[in-house]
């Protein structure tokens, strides 16, 4: 895993909402690999965002995978309408999931990709008896519920924990990065062990998202 390709997948969280459609063709025609929709409750985190409809008609448009961030409480009474909505990829938060193993088998038995989020503050060690399972490891760099945060430095050693666990867990899960990540930190990041990284601000408040994306890409090779 430590010699794939970076993926980049923007974060519509920070899109121009007026002009969906517009930024969603923008980010097909773009180098980036997923989408990534962020679903938040007004209760898990301190913010509501947007949920089932939205996603729907983003992915009627959308031609790469939607990797969808569910930053929810009780995320198993949802999974089958965002398996309907159009989710390729599900991650549920560590901190929400009381019966974790359960919550990743379900996702799979959909038909979807599982992840699985960590809080700043949460051990990766609590993966340790599930990493084999999970398709995505997701580490959140911010604080989860709002975009623009500076990016957490504690981070770069949190992903080279998980890496570890990986390699010897022999597991293949992917090490996700979202939360203050652009093209000056992609380098760093990736030699830590990250393999996808999330961007929303970086890319959609750029001059140039398209070239950002390159950027976040090329420079993290």
């Amino acid at each position: 895993m430590e010699n794939s390709p970076v993926l980049v997948a923007p974060s519509l969280l920070a899109a121009n909402f007026l002009e969906l459609g517009k930024d969603v063709e923008m980010v097909n025609r773009s180098e980036a690999d997923w989408f990534h929709l962020d679903v938040m409750d007004g209760r898990f985190v301190p913010n509501i965002s947007y949920g089932l409809p939205v996603i729907a008609q983003i992915k009627k448009k959308a031609r790469k995978p939607c990797d969808v961030h569910l930053m929810i409480e009780e995320p198993e009474k949802y999974a089958a309408d965002f398996k309907k909505a159009g989710a390729d990829i599900l991650t549920v938060h560590i901190e929400a999931c009381v019966h974790l193993h359960r919550n990743i088998q379900q996702i799979k038995g959909l038909g979807m990709k599982a992840g699985v989020a960590l809080n700043p503050h949460t051990p990766v060690g609590w993966l340790e008896n599930v990493i084999r399972d999970i398709d995505v490891v997701l580490i959140m760099s911010v604080n989860p519920g709002f975009g623009g945060q500076t990016f957490i430095e504690q981070t770069y050693h949190k992903i080279k924990q998980l890496r570890q666990l990986i390699n010897d867990s022999n597991a293949h899960a992917l090490i996700e990065v979202d939360g203050g990540v652009g093209p000056e930190n992609a380098a760093l990041l990736v030699k830590a062990g990250a393999n996808v990284l999330v961007a929303g601000s970086a890319i959609f408040s750029s001059a140039d998202p398209e070239k950002t994306i390159i950027s976040l890409k090329t420079g993290a090779q």
